[in-house]
């Protein structure tokens, strides 16, 4: 379908307009219309976007600004509760799974993908290759956790990955997602528990803490100023000091 038909449609539809009350019930019924004689005109997939652009611009759509929430924590006893009844089922490699997604607050697709030679033992760092945005990092973890990471891969040298399924695949954020489930109803926890929730708590507690926003960026991967996206592997050395003091008060 040429663009002019398009604009045949477009300024048709506009005088059909006309006659409608600017309320988003109108609005909306004349968009299912376009939608519906692009169907029946047979428009390409250029010719649709473009007859899509007009009706917003003639209706004077704009989208609406998603309101940003903040995110409901877990209190400290509901959370030390969670960890402790996933010692009491017993399965390790959950528990040491999930207290890792806490203690580094890194996103559940990032570490799914976690290959066993991208854990650097002696810096306690993790190389997270395209992570969101499709950008390269490190993570820290705890200095005392190393062990208990190292412990981990002797009992499963094997592995390809960091954490692995029984049939020797790495895990999906799907997978993840229901083990949390999992445990929060074990655990009554009456509040959803999702395994992001674990990122926004540690964000949470290193704020508590003191540590500064560019310092954060650093550890969470949160969009940061074009310096630090620069020169993030380098920077991370002047982090470690004040998350490895933040982390060792934690309990769980």
């Amino acid at each position: 379908m040429k663009r002019q038909k398009a604009k045949l449609i477009a300024k048709g539809h506009q005088q059909r307009r006309d006659f409608v009350s600017p309320n988003g019930k109108a609005k909306s019924q004349v968009i299912a219309e376009f939608a519906r004689i692009a169907r029946k005109e047979r428009l390409g997939y250029d010719d649709f976007i473009y007859v899509c652009q007009q009706a917003r611009r003639k209706l004077g759509l704009r989208k609406s600004k998603r309101e940003r929430k903040l995110p409901q924590l877990l209190p400290e006893t509901e959370l030390k509760k969670f960890f402790r009844v996933i010692q009491e089922c017993g399965d390790l490699q959950h528990e040491i799974m999930l207290k890792l997604l806490f203690f580094t607050a890194v996103r559940v697709s990032e570490m799914v993908s976690i290959k066993v030679e991208e854990v650097d033992f002696d810096q306690c760092k993790i190389f997270i290759a395209e992570g969101k945005g499709r950008k390269d990092r490190y993570i820290l973890f705890p200095k005392s956790f190393r062990l208990v990471l190292q412990s981990h891969l002797r009992v499963n040298p094997k592995n390809r990955y960091l954490f692995e399924t029984t049939r020797y695949t790495a895990f999906t954020t799907r997978r993840i997602q229901q083990i949390v489930k999992q445990y929060r109803e074990e655990a009554g926890i009456i509040q959803p528990v999702h395994p992001h929730l674990f990122r926004h708590q540690m964000i949470t507690y290193l704020t508590a803490k003191g540590l500064s926003d560019s310092q954060i960026q650093l550890i969470s991967g949160h969009e940061s100023k074009k310096s630090l996206e620069l020169y993030q592997h380098l920077s991370l050395k002047n982090v470690e000091q004040a998350y490895q003091e933040a982390v060792k008060s934690i309990e769980v």
